[in-house]
């Protein structure tokens, strides 16, 4: 389970006799803009709340959250990152049989085997775009009362339509939707297409992350918003204490400045909407390589040239890059691999060895 996440730094430092920070990760899905300043500096600045004991709850976390998205605070949970609800949800919600849409984040397929849980996957295809046909897929949702949807999904970039989501979670009100959001700050218009304020579905359960947009997975937060009565489901196994007292600290102070938030999300879906545009167009000539429309900042591609994924980040590695193997996910194989674009020079680099690995091996 834990060692299914892809990329590892260190162990491709110690394989090139390099230093860690030597190493480019272009396999970690993070903002490539890092954290907003006002961060860096209250993070420096709040180091001496580590002394005291955090909100057993995170209640002012969560009610900054509900104030951001005008929702009601008995409809969120503030945790220790959306992997934290990910792995409680199966048990505080008694899931029998659970439905995951593939290939996507091993953690839902984990979670399920962690609590003896049945499960399937609905693997979307390569030839398709993994777009879903809904229709096919909402006739497996029959069969499961629980359903993981990553919506942009992780590896592909791949995203649902808010039409057809709330399609899906008429058609079957007994089934709860579980619809991780984790990479939807980075989709433009991202507030348009969010369920997080839209409080008219009890079979709906939606994950939102800090961790990602914000460049903190070191500091563990994320939030659920769902039906106060599924979110007293959750808190029934909550433990005290989940968030320590920084990243409460943080969290509380970007939601005390909702503009800077703002502006932070436009200034990097505009960011990332060019970069990924240049990377991609600079391969596009590129023989044996085929890239998959991407909604997020990381961009999942087919190696057709007869290339094993695993030999291509080798060589990739060998010039201090690490970029993702994807064929551990469900449904993907040997031949698919996702960059995670960073900054400009970074990307162009990274392309440039492509080019030199898919034309000179």
């Amino acid at each position: 389970m834990i060692i299914g996440h892809g990329g590892n730094k260190r162990r491709l430092a110690q394989d090139l006799g390099c230093k860690i920070s030597d190493i480019t990760d272009m396999s970690s899905n993070l903002n490539p803009l890092g954290p907003p300043k006002r961060i860096e500096t209250f993070i420096r600045g709040n180091l001496a709340g580590i002394r005291s004991l955090p909100e057993p709850d995170a209640r002012s976390m969560k009610n900054g959250f509900a104030r951001f998205y005008g929702i009601d605070p008995g409809r969120v949970v503030a945790g220790n990152g959306t992997t934290f609800f990910i792995y409680t949800l199966p048990r505080a919600l008694d899931a029998k049989k659970v439905l995951i849409l593939g290939p996507t984040y091993s953690d839902y397929k984990d979670a399920c085997i962690m609590h003896g849980v049945l499960y399937d996957h609905f693997v979307l295809r390569a030839e398709n775009n993994f777009s879903p046909d809904i229709e096919l897929f909402s006739k497996q949702v029959e069969q499961s009362d629980m359903v993981f949807i990553c919506n942009p999904n992780n590896p592909t970039g791949s995203l649902i339509s808010k039409q057809m989501l709330v399609w899906l979670f008429k058609k079957h009100p007994n089934t709860l939707f579980v619809l991780d959001e984790s990479y939807l700050p980075f989709v433009d218009q991202a507030e348009q297409i969010s369920f997080v304020s839209d409080e008219g579905f009890d079979n709906l359960v939606v994950l939102s992350s800090m961790s990602k947009v914000f460049t903190i997975p070191g500091l563990r937060t994320g939030f659920l918003s769902a039906a106060p009565s599924i979110s007293e489901k959750v808190m029934a196994h909550y433990q005290p204490w989940s968030v320590n007292s920084l990243a409460q600290a943080v969290i509380v102070d970007i939601f005390d400045h909702p503009e800077e938030i703002s502006g932070f999300y436009e200034q990097t879906r505009s960011f990332i909407r060019e970069e990924k545009r240049l990377f991609v167009n600079s391969l596009k000539q590129v023989k044996g390589l085929r890239f998959f429309p991407s909604n997020a900042y990381f961009v999942l591609a087919q190696l057709t040239c007869g290339v094993s994924s695993d030999l291509f980040c080798e060589k990739i590695g060998t010039h201090r890059i690490l970029i993702r193997d994807c064929e551990n996910f469900v449904g993907l194989s040997k031949e698919f691999v996702r960059f995670s674009l960073k900054k400009r020079a970074q990307n162009q680099q990274l392309a440039t060895l492509i080019k030199e690995v898919l034309t000179h091996g």
